[in-house]
């Protein structure tokens, strides 16, 4: 199953990529889905392959269209709104040419538990095993539209704080969309696995955001973690492995390396400060692991 990238999306839909994509903290841009099938056709593009992207999508689609999630495959008579992970392939053919809508793309850095107060995949709409597939009626459609216009103008404003306000506009999108699902969906039954692996993220989420040089990352391996939740390290590892697909390590890597992109784009500190703050002893163990990760030297990623 083929991992679709942004800049892969860029290129199948003709979309302008933007600049230095790879060097942002997060990612968001929205279409205007008549406008995006209007240039794939013309540019002869293939439809969507059944594939797992390595960004999360919200779209509001209006006309008939196959939608196939997982192992489900839902028929849009109308309207419908889809929200897409990238833990979960998917993907729908439209099944005539009115094809009408909008749909957003963003990154999980872009909606940072620091930033936004969420963890994404901690959402009932992103739960494993759910259905984030709604059919809408006309005026569900109209206010989910209306939210999207929102965000679409606002991307080509000039105001300061526009991605501040695109992320309270793709939180609302997914407001919206966990109260179409059903109650129980919501509050799910919390079994001991569950509770595990929301303690670790409570406590590796804790650890942020770094705010002076002096302040320290105090759990950095999967076994501080298992000590601190006294649990044995192989467990936790199997825990999180089951509810988020991701290894301890992953997880932990993952969140460091989204701090060190902050630190190093929105702080005047020397590399050898954010390699302390992060937990890292030598400033080369810290360079390899962030080129590791990114495929950019720390001071070529800020750039």
């Amino acid at each position: 199953m083929e991992i679709k990238t942004l800049e892969s999306f860029y290129q199948d839909t003709t979309a302008l990529l933007p600049e230095g994509i790879n060097k942002e903290i997060g990612h968001f841009n929205v279409f205007k889905i008549d406008e995006l099938h209007a240039q794939i056709r013309k540019n002869l593009k293939p439809a969507m392959p059944y594939n797992r992207r390595a960004y999360y999508k919200i779209s509001l689609i209006s006309g008939r269209n196959r939608a196939e999630y997982a192992d489900k495959v839902i028929d849009i008579e109308k309207n419908a709104l889809l929200f897409a992970t990238p833990k979960i392939p998917y993907h729908y053919v439209p099944q005539d040419d009115n094809q009408f809508g909008y749909f957003c793309i963003f990154t999980s850095d872009f909606l940072l538990h620091s930033k936004s107060g969420v963890v994404l995949d901690e959402l009932p709409i992103y739960h494993p095993g759910g259905y984030p597939i709604f059919q809408l009626s006309d005026e569900e459609a109209d206010e989910i539209a209306y939210v999207f216009k929102k965000m679409y103008r606002e991307l080509s404003s000039d105001y300061a704080y526009k991605y501040d306000l695109l992320r309270n506009y793709v939180l609302e999108l997914i407001h919206l969309g966990q109260k179409l699902q059903p109650a129980t969906a919501l509050y799910p039954t919390h079994n001991a696995s569950a509770r595990v692996s929301s303690l670790f993220i409570e406590l590796l989420e804790r650890q942020f955001p770094i705010e002076s040089p002096q302040q320290r990352l105090s759990l950095r391996t999967a076994k501080d973690f298992a000590d601190r939740l006294a649990v044995h390290v192989n467990h936790l590892n199997k825990v999180l492995k089951e509810n988020t697909g991701k290894t301890t390590t992953d997880l932990i890597s993952g969140r460091i390396i989204q701090e060190a992109k902050i630190l190093l784009k929105q702080t005047d500190w020397n590399i050898s400060e954010i390699a302390y703050s992060l937990g890292f002893e030598e400033v080369a163990h810290f360079s390899n692991f962030f080129k590791k990760q990114t495929s950019f030297a720390p001071l070529s990623f800020r750039a």
